[in-house]
């Protein structure tokens, strides 16, 4: 599998997002604990060194499951977390943004999955004024240089090799790199949204890693324009493979900084998401669904 540059691991560019790991709603408990577990050990069996995962997913779920299966972790497994937001006792999601809260959120981190340093933290912003997580935040520049300070300081003192920043735009970009090292980022991005467009062309520019959440489209709508689009189905069809695979490897083809994290709590979804490294799209798919 191809690698790219996160922090100071090099990690394949299909890794696995824990996020589907916890009950309906990221809340609460996996609906099957020993199959959760399963699939973690089964991504580690399949050469997966990327694992993005986050306290509030549970909360307090994810990662009680990623240390039960697979602590003492593989010297080359890169946990990437986020911190910005938490859950309240209904499972909705609330900002904790501040940096005393970003500071307690790492540490917490770092107790629960019993690692001395995490391979990346995203700084995961939230628009309390928006209800809609996909989209951007807006800027709030006092805000955001108070949390990047944080975000500095924790990672000058060991606790996190590097600074990720999700949910923002370019602008917030511009502002971190003009302070320091930005290492990935993460925003929402398929097939039928392409608003970071602009945010994936400064990460190609600047050597960042980017990592698309909502690759298929979101978890939260009863439909899904991604793995229900007529190109979609068609490619899929005439490839032998299925909807999510075709999408998948689309957002792989974008960039060689583009890094997957799919989620699944199935071992046959895994599989088959880690199988999209090797699909290879002629140009004649790509041009469809770059038309899309």
């Amino acid at each position: 599998m191809q690698t790219f540059p996160l922090g100071s691991f090099h990690v394949g560019r299909v890794g696995f997002g824990a996020m589907q790991l916890p009950g309906p709603g990221v809340f609460g408990p996996p609906r099957d604990r020993d199959q959760a577990l399963a699939v973690l050990r089964r991504a580690i069996e399949l050469g997966i060194n990327h694992i993005d995962t986050a306290q509030f997913y549970g909360p307090n779920v994810a990662n009680e499951l990623i240390h039960e299966a697979l602590h003492p972790y593989p010297d080359n497994l890169a946990l990437v977390s986020k911190v910005g937001g938490r859950r309240d006792d209904t499972g909705a999601w609330l900002p904790a943004h501040e940096p005393d809260a970003l500071r307690e959120d790492i540490e917490t981190n770092l107790r629960s999955l019993e690692v001395d340093q995490l391979a990346a933290v995203n700084l995961r912003l939230m628009d309390p004024e928006s209800e809609d997580r996909s989209q951007p935040a807006r800027v709030n520049r006092e805000l955001f240089d108070r949390q990047l300070t944080a975000m500095i300081q924790a990672r000058d003192q060991g606790l996190i090799g590097g600074i990720g920043l999700s949910n923002i735009s370019p602008e917030h970009l511009q502002i971190a790199l003009d302070r320091t090292e930005i290492v990935t980022v993460q925003n929402a991005y398929n097939l039928v949204d392409r608003t970071s467009q602009p945010l994936l062309d400064a990460c190609v520019e600047h050597g960042i890693s980017f990592v698309p959440f909502f690759p298929l489209g979101s978890g939260f709508t009863a439909d899904n324009p991604v793995l229900g689009h007529p190109a979609v189905q068609r490619e899929a069809a005439k490839l032998g493979r299925t909807p999510a695979q075709i999408a998948l490897a689309w957002t792989l083809s974008l960039a060689p900084n583009v890094l997957l994290i799919p989620g699944t709590s199935s071992v046959q979804h895994l599989e088959e998401n880690t199988a999209v490294a090797d699909i290879e799209l002629d140009d004649e798919t790509k041009r469809e669904l770059d038309a899309a």
